[in-house]
């Protein structure tokens, strides 16, 4: 990255009005959050939220990626969620019909037509979310008696409509921010929306650190620091292990093997093309964080299923079950859920949502890098790679090369997923209880991911800002 290029083009007015830009409808989107929904008293459904939110973690990760919307009970309670919902179906739909593959290669107006029907798909997913967390979070307020509000047909329809247009605002404010040039806007809202949740981290970690109940630090004998002496060191190494993780984060999110591409000479006329080599990159994680958030969402559906069964009928045992089984362990529900401390039950909800993630990893990943597609398109275009027939051959070479790419990056995604989990166990193990983070490891890859892509982006235009004083320079 070139630091010194990017300040040195904040001088100039254009790039500084597009970061100002950005900070502007960032600052907007932040107080989005702060707008409750239309529905009676909104804070008569706090409760039911913080319920949903111990009860579903796929609730925990809207809310997360929503910058806390769903806590608040806001009009961007679904956040972005049908927009990558949608963005998701049609990319699936994308490789599955041909017609619409042939759509997607027809150049900037086959995009255009794409991102278009992504955007009318997200509309009825708005719809249809708003509607389910409604339904929950209302069922769930009168199951716990909390409140005596009775929505109308108008209160549900004027709530619906809100929520969908806090969603649909959202996606539209992703979209400006990608105008200016600097980094993609949906990734940059969710990475707001990440960072936003810091503070929660903070006081939960400081709260504890403050409480010297149990004793003080004694340093060397000297003097003692009025800080928890446990919590201090448990804290000291838990920033030193954020530092090696965020570090391998970067090195797996940049990892590649690069293969090189042959291309044969061809002489027509007096004149030959050909004959030089390129490379094809091949990403260690290619899928990125899709595989989380398919594995997660997955894993969340029989809990959601339980907790409607058990709003409507509170003695189904059908519904108890399933919320108990797959429900993940967390600070929040660690005191109900094992009062006696970890149980084999513990260990059920991490395990099952590893391996989903591997498998998922997999699949994604399939989809998204054609072997047999690109090897007809290399053989289309005269290369090859040295030592490997073109055709089937090489495209089985590919399917080789990338599996072992997915077995050491399924596995390495799959240990950035449980982060939270191993984070919780060793402070039960160390002081009795969990201590929430609100940021888990499939935040902090979205985190990596997103500030590298966006500092990218920004590195790339402050190098055309000032690509003029850069050749000015180079002439003197």
């Amino acid at each position: 990255m070139h630091f010194k290029t990017i300040f040195k083009s904040l001088k100039n007015k254009d790039m500084l009005r597009r970061v100002f830009i950005i900070l502007g409808i960032l600052v907007a989107y932040r107080l989005l959050a702060h707008i409750p929904v239309p529905m009676g008293n909104a804070s008569t459904f706090q409760e039911a939220v913080a319920n949903l939110l111990n009860k579903s973690d796929f609730s925990s990760f809207l809310n997360l990626i929503s910058g806390g919307g769903l806590a608040s009970f806001s009009i961007i309670l679904v956040g972005l969620s049908p927009y990558i919902t949608g963005s998701i179906i049609i990319q699936l739909l994308t490789k599955a019909i041909p017609s619409l593959e042939e759509l997607s290669q027809d150049g900037e107006t086959g995009r255009r037509k794409i991102n278009q029907w992504t955007r009318m798909l997200t509309i009825p997913l708005a719809i249809v979310q708003s509607i389910a967390y409604i339904f929950i979070l209302y069922q769930s307020t009168v199951a716990n008696g909390v409140g005596t509000f009775e929505p109308t047909m108008g209160d549900w329809i004027l709530s619906v409509t809100a929520m969908t247009a806090g969603s649909v605002i959202l996606m539209w404010l992703g979209e400006l921010i990608t105008e200016q040039g600097i980094g993609n806007g949906i990734s940059m809202i969710i990475f707001a929306s990440i960072i936003s949740q810091l503070p929660t981290t903070l006081a939960s970690l400081g709260g504890a650190l403050l409480d010297t109940t149990n004793g003080s630090l004694s340093l060397f004998g000297w003097f003692e620091l009025p800080v928890n002496p446990t919590i201090f060191w448990i804290t000291l190494g838990f920033a030193i292990a954020m530092l090696v993780v965020i570090f391998f984060l970067v090195k797996l999110n940049e990892a590649q093997r690069v293969i090189t591409i042959n291309y044969a000479k061809r002489v027509h006329g007096n004149t030959s093309y050909g004959g030089i080599k390129s490379i094809l990159p091949i990403k260690l994680i290619a899928a990125g964080v899709i595989p989380v958030i398919f594995a997660t969402a997955f894993l969340s559906l029989p809990a959601l299923i339980g907790q409607v069964i058990t709003s409507v009928n509170p003695e189904n045992t059908l519904g108890t079950t399933l919320t108990t089984l797959f429900t993940a362990p967390s600070a929040s529900n660690f005191s109900t859920m094992y009062p006696d401390g970890i149980t084999a039950q513990w260990f059920l909800y991490p395990a099952i949502y590893f391996v989903l993630v591997i498998m998922f990893t997999y699949f994604y990943t399939s989809i998204i890098f054609n072997t047999n597609e690109i090897a007809d398109n290399l053989q289309k275009q005269g290369g090859f790679i040295e030592g490997v027939r073109p055709g089937i051959t090489t495209a089985k070479y590919l399917g080789k090369v990338v599996n072992r790419l997915n077995l050491f990056g399924a596995l390495a995604l799959g240990l950035i997923a449980m982060l939270p989990f191993i984070t919780d166990y060793i402070f039960i193990v160390l002081i009795g209880y969990p201590i929430g983070l609100s940021i888990s490891g499939t935040g902090l890859l979205i985190v990596v991911t997103v500030a590298l892509e966006n500092l990218r982006s920004l590195d790339s235009r402050a190098l055309m800002v000032t690509y003029d004083d850069f050749s000015n320079e180079s002439q003197d």
